[in-house]
């Protein structure tokens, strides 16, 4: 048995201890997740209740294969860093049901001053688990009873038919209803990029087009989000099994020759800016959503060969059904389905001008320019220092066309050694010196952070990085608002300093002797470059 590091115990040791006593188990989830994308049957629960003040301190979900240390990894956090409003504490006593799990955290705990005991009964944790099965059984089903048979049978038929092999996701197909209080559903294919497979069946054309200019738009994890829960739609998707997504990841698998038909997993749901997403449907909606299916799926079997034109045409059709959901006289539904060429042309135009904006950065962003160690500050320099430059010859001044406007010019500082100075006006002297500076926002999706990226443009269009600045540091916002406001009194214009004296006593505050370069610039809104949002990828700087 591995016993906790001595910094460990003393770190702990120092944590209150109250006279509490807490209840521990594992228990398996099956039967609790059921709804759940995972595999419920094979996964367990581990938590910590304070018996004292009948609260949760710390849970977790773990493989049933997981040894005991994982309890005590969750009894650590229980104790340090506590579910709120709980507060750090050490009890003063433990209850565990199984004996292993007691003689254990005996070994583990030896040296916490902490009361280990067995007891058949953990009343509390039996509580919490029928109040977990209460509410789980008051769900409602992911599927009316009526309709749950037809639309898993209607999710393999569209596996089967595959329409993502026929339809891009800008290729619409509307179906007409005039009944049941609804117009026209959109139907839109997901699968043709390889990445989901399914069905969005859109209430209405203004969230189908809502959506798309959200997500053209390059904008960020959290906007994105927003606009997926403001769509107003029911859904079909597919899930892998796990073997079917480990050979999603071979650049070689070919789904359609490899795994046609063996999409698993159907999932049917609604999206409403109220209610966000539903994993559930009603039995009218379920009625509503199998005859829209079926009547694509009649639409796309009968008319494959004019849908796999690259230009599609106008194609309407009218497909019967009888209605199997009311009592008394079958009742014909008539539905019309339609392709929608001039939609899908709007559609396709916006992806491609998209793509036309992000060809027009054609160079990459340089992150080499900055020497390692510099000193960097956005700031102002008076128009009556810039006139002294100007007719310094130990300075660099290459433009002199801004006009003395405001209190001075805004700058971007950049101080290192006097050889590194030197060497960063070479670069930029061969790039044709400095044409623009913009600040571009950035994201990091793993950490949900967000930078202004300091971007400089040189005269030959190229793009380096000057600095990566957190949107929600004050500091920052203090600068750049000082910043942007004397850009613009400026007119636009803005400059870049390079100076000397990093390691001296007029670090942060170059004199004029230490300036070795001033480049005159000017502010460039981000949409010039038309870079939308940069984001940072895993093994590579943004991009």
């Amino acid at each position: 048995m591995n016993n906790l590091p001595q910094t460990t115990q003393r770190r702990l040791q120092k944590i209150p201890q109250v006279p509490s006593v807490w209840e521990g188990d594992r228990r398996s989830v099956a039967g609790l997740r059921g709804r759940v994308a995972g595999n419920p049957e094979q996964e367990e629960c581990i938590i910590w209740v304070d018996g004292s003040q009948g609260m949760v301190r710390a849970m977790d979900v773990v493989s049933e294969d997981v040894g005991p240390e994982a309890v005590v990894r969750t009894l650590l956090r229980a104790m340090e860093t506590p579910h709120s409003p709980a507060q750090p504490a050490r009890p003063q006593k433990i209850v565990v049901r199984n004996r292993e799990l007691q003689f254990f955290l005996r070994g583990a705990l030896q040296s916490l001053d902490i009361t280990i005991d067995y007891v058949p009964d953990l009343p509390l944790i039996d509580q919490l688990f029928r109040s977990f099965e209460a509410v789980e059984e008051s769900r409602p089903p992911a599927l009316p009873g009526h309709y749950e048979g037809l639309l898993m049978a209607t999710a393999q038929e569209v596996a089967k038919t595959a329409p993502w092999d026929i339809l891009a996701d800008y290729d619409i197909i509307s179906v007409e209803f005039n009944r049941w209080g609804i117009d026209t559903v959109y139907v839109c294919v997901m699968g043709m990029a390889g990445e989901e497979y399914g069905l969005i069946l859109y209430r209405s054309l203004e969230s189908l087009k809502k959506f798309r200019e959200a997500a053209l738009q390059e904008k960020s994890t959290h906007q994105l989000e927003q606009a997926f829960l403001a769509q107003d739609c029911w859904f079909l998707n597919f899930e892998f099994a796990e073997d079917i997504e480990e050979e999603l990841e071979d650049d070689d698998f070919d789904f359609d020759e490899d795994h046609q038909g063996e999409l698993t997993l159907p999932r049917y749901g609604s999206i409403h800016p109220y209610e966000g997403i539903r994993p559930f449907l009603d039995e009218e909606e379920a009625k509503i959503v199998y005859y829209t299916i079926q009547g694509f799926l009649r639409f796309v079997k009968r008319n494959e060969d004019s849908l796999s034109e690259e230009m599609i045409d106008k194609i309407s059709k009218y497909h019967r059904f009888t209605d199997i959901s009311e009592e008394g006289e079958p009742k014909i539904i008539n539905l019309k389905v339609s392709t929608l060429p001039e939609l899908s042309a709007e559609l396709l135009a916006g992806l491609e001008a998209e793509q036309d904006e992000e060809d027009r950065v054609k160079f990459p962003l340089g992150d080499d320019l900055i020497p390692d160690n510099a000193f960097l500050s956005l700031g102002m320099i008076p128009w009556s220092t810039l006139e002294q430059l100007q007719h310094n010859p130990k300075t660099y001044y290459p433009s002199q066309e801004a006009t003395p406007q405001g209190e001075g010019m805004p700058v971007v500082l950049v101080q290192t050694s006097r050889p590194k100075a030197k060497q960063m006006i070479e670069i930029l002297q061969e790039a044709g010196n400095l044409q623009g500076v913009c600040f571009n926002p950035g994201e990091d999706p793993w950490e949900e952070l967000m930078y202004d990226l300091g971007i400089l443009q040189t005269g030959d269009n190229s793009l380096f990085i000057f600095g990566e600045f957190m949107q929600d540091d004050p500091e920052h916002q203090e600068a750049r608002d000082k910043w942007d406001q004397r850009c613009q009194q400026t007119g636009g214009y803005c400059g870049l300093i390079v100076a000397m004296g990093v390691t001296g006593s007029s670090r942060g505050n170059p004199t004029l002797k230490d300036m070795l370069a001033v480049f005159e610039a000017q502010y460039l809104d981000p949409k010039a470059l038309a870079m939308g949002m940069l984001r940072l990828m895993p093994d590579s700087d943004f991009e």
